[in-house]
């Protein structure tokens, strides 16, 4: 590590001495000038409402607001990727965002700057947590993109994505001392619909906010038209879900620039199904008897502080903290009923559950040093966790017998495993700490920012009489510790107020997760799923080049990028030879052999992001995405499945003082031959170009009020998204996994 960190100091060095070189030489051609300039703020450079000095408050992230949410009807991950972040994508296979190929644990997700924890348990298929919110509850997203751990911390290979909760203010207007917002939306996609409101109110220096949401719904359709059971049907499996959130905010504004509060939020959504797919008229779970349950909660509560100086004098000039508490769980399980093979009953329910008690915050001050201006920041991010997984069930297998295997009839009885975890109960204890100094030299307009994280992470398993039950009667792994230092170097050029070009290098750095290090599944004579507590943490080098162009009116961003991973942590089968090195005998797991999580030496992905846009006097409007990356393993020399294709938008719309029509039209290029990708179960998508028609009013009679409305797939294409469906094979009919046909959505919003 030191040595790691020896180059990386070198090569700041290195970087910095050339920035600094280039602007002095920029400077002392300003300063030959009569006039100098007053420095602009670079418009490229974002106003955002991310928290000062956060992981997504940076140039690099771009931001969706509460008005982008609304006319676009964005109602949760996959909606939010499809036209307004071309490079974000949403795995519904295991509930998770996928950034520049990266995905499950590799992308961190906040909220309110909080982390959230993905879960995957693979040894039951059991994942997700990423996507437990209210898209109603929501003021913005912000999406940084890229290795960059500098502020964001261990986990944030692939990206951040950042959620930003209402806060009072979003609700009350100027001049008012309240607000209340109410809203309704049907979407025909999935037959659900949802309603929600917010009020907020102001008494002198206090706010106060309630908002809380419904949502209900059926399957997500397919363009399928074939019903019926087994691996024929292309319907969408028929399922039901309700979904709600509350959310509480107290703010006190204090004198000096001080404000104190409290947050407290409570998300579930529970989904049942009808495993059609999985059922026959005469097999062994035949109709009406297997049913697949689904369940995400979160609960957050967080003591929160903002600080904003209102003197020059102060000692700092902004800071912020929030000391939470989070808990985070999520079911996957069935219940159903055997017909031939272990006649009876069958249920199971798969658990996954984080605490996390924790505290996090920045603090900035600006310096002047002689002909340069420093804006430091300070972060950390402290927190203890508790993980722990179990899997309850019943069945009619009835009691091992002495031998310790079942037989005959039974025998089946052998690959069920339940009434016990598959993963130690693991205390988990992570501390981080951040500093940058972006250096404005001078009027130049040339901007340098070297950073530097430290991170510490540690897993203490602890022996349980869950664990203890486990089949593969494993022993108690030995804990894990690592540190990481993530260094980065931004170099910025503001060419004119509406044109900055930048520069940045920055390392990354994630540690394994507990199921990655200690899950255990199977038993002698069927297989065996088994972690690795030896498993090195993942590192990255990730390199940018890119612009951040014009205004609102006009402008866009173009952004080139090449990442470098070492360590990647990935799941592949063992040889007789790697399972007798690591004590194991092959031939004692006939059904499926030995699987564990190893290191993958080198790994590598590049790509292009770019955007544009531009508005008329006359009402017109024009915009176009697109997003590209390739990414391949460089031991094996293949592609990396988890990187998608080529996606590109392009958007036309005229907007009047009530009214408005816009078209958006998507199109995907084919994934990549199934023989050169690096995943033996492959589902190779073709290309596709499908077009959304939205619309808008805002009726003149009715103050507040606004009704959008959207039509899409007009074309009834049959297509699929590739992050969800790559890893499912040919069992199923294809249609099966196919995006739904033409939909329409339609929601009405009331503001007061």
């Amino acid at each position: 590590m030191l040595s790691r960190f020896r180059l990386s100091l070198l090569a700041c060095t290195g970087l910095a001495v050339v920035a600094v070189g280039a602007a002095a030489s920029a400077q002392e051609a300003a300063t030959s000038d009569t006039t100098v300039l007053q420095r602009v703020t670079v418009k490229g450079a974002r106003t955002t409402d991310a928290a000062k000095g956060s992981a997504t408050d940076t140039p690099l992230a771009t931001q969706t607001t509460r008005a982008e949410i609304d006319k676009k009807q964005i109602t949760n991950l996959e909606e939010l990727g499809r036209v307004a972040e071309p490079g974000v994508n949403f795995n519904r296979a295991n509930g998770s965002v996928n950034i520049r190929g990266l995905e499950g644990a590799r992308v961190l997700t906040t909220v309110d700057g909080i982390p959230v924890p993905f879960f995957d348990d693979v040894t039951r298929s059991a994942t997700g947590g990423s996507d437990t919110f209210s898209f109603s509850s929501l003021s913005s997203i912000d999406v940084m993109r890229g290795a960059d751990s500098s502020r964001a911390g261990a986990g944030a290979l692939g990206g951040v994505i950042g959620y930003r909760t209402l806060e009072p203010e979003d609700l009350i207007s100027q001049g008012k001392d309240w607000g209340v917002l109410a809203k309704t939306t049907y979407d025909s996609a999935d037959k659900s619909w949802e309603g929600s409101a917010a009020v907020a109110k102001k008494i002198e220096h206090t706010s106060i906010l309630f908002q809380g949401s419904y949502r209900k719904g059926d399957e997500r359709r397919s363009n399928g038209d074939v019903g019926g059971y087994s691996t024929t049907r292309t319907e969408a499996n028929p399922s039901d879900y309700d979904q709600h959130n509350l959310l509480f905010k107290l703010r006190q504004e204090l004198a000096g620039g001080h404000t104190i509060g409290l947050t407290a939020e409570r998300y579930r959504k529970d989904r049942d199904t009808d495993m059609m797919t999985m059922q026959t008229l005469t097999g062994n779970y035949r109709p009406g008897g297997y049913t697949g349950n689904k369940d995400n909660d979160r609960d957050r509560i967080s003591l929160d502080y903002k600080f904003e100086s209102e003197s020059e004098d102060s000692f700092i000039d902004n800071a912020w903290a929030t000391l939470y508490g989070m808990k985070t769980r999520t079911m996957d399980g069935y219940t159903g009923y055997r017909s031939t093979s272990i006649i009876g009953p069958i249920g199971r329910a798969n658990e996954n559950e984080e605490k996390t008690f924790g505290l996090i915050g920045a603090v900035q001050k600006n310096v002047e040093i002689g002909a340069t201006n420093h804006l430091f920041t300070f972060g950390f991010d402290l927190a203890t966790s508790t993980i722990e997984q179990y899997s309850g069930g019943y069945d009619n297998c009835g009691p091992k017998p002495a031998s310790g295997t079942f037989t005959g009839a039974l025998a089946t009885c052998n690959n069920l495993h339940t009434n016990q975890a598959d993963t130690p109960k693991v205390d988990s204890q992570r501390l981080g700490f951040y500093i940058d100094d972006q250096i404005a030299i001078g009027t130049s307009g040339f901007t340098v920012t070297p950073g530097l994280r430290f991170d510490w992470i540690k897993h203490d398993p602890q022996m349980t009489s869950a664990y203890a039950a486990n089949a593969s009667r494993p022993s108690l792994p030995e804990g894990f510790e690592d540190t990481g230092l993530s260094p980065k170097l931004r170099l910025g050029y503001e060419v004119s107020p509406q044109i900055e070009l930048y520069g940045q290098w920055a390392m990354g750095f994630r540690a394994p997760t507990s199921s990655e290090l200690y899950s255990s599944f199977g038993a002698a004579g069927t297989y065996l799923r088994t972690g690795n507590p030896n498993l090195d943490s993942e590192t990255s080098n990730g390199f940018e080049l890119g612009a951040n162009l014009g205004d609102e009116d006009l402008g866009g961003r173009v952004n080139f990028f090449y990442n470098r991973y070492k360590n990647f942590i990935d799941i592949r089968s063992l040889t007789a030879s790697e399972a007798a090195a690591r004590g194991l005998s092959l031939a004692s797991y006939p059904q499926g052999g030995i699987t564990q999580y190893v290191n993958v030496a080198r790994a590598e992905i590049f790509g292009m992001e770019a955007s544009a846009h531009k508005t008329f006097d006359n009402g017109f409007r024009i915009g176009a995405g697109l997003a590209v990356s390739t990414g391949k393993n460089l031991d094996t020399d293949k592609y990396l499945a988890s990187v998608a294709p080529l996606k590109v938008v392009a958007s036309i719309g005229y907007d009047t003082e009530f009214w408005g029509v816009g078209v958006d039209v998507i199109g995907v290029s084919g994934s990549k031959d199934a023989t050169k990708v690096d995943q033996t179960t492959y589902f190779q998508t073709p290309g596709y170009g499908v077009v959304d028609l939205s619309a808008w009013w805002e009726p003149e009679q009715v103050k507040g009020m606004r009704i959008n409305a959207g039509v899409y797939n007009v074309f009834d294409r049959t297509y699929y998204d590739y992050s969800s469906v790559r890893t499912y094979g040919a069992a199923q009919s294809r249609e099966f996994y196919s995006e739904p046909g033409r939909t329409f959505k339609i929601s009405l919003t009331q503001k007061f």
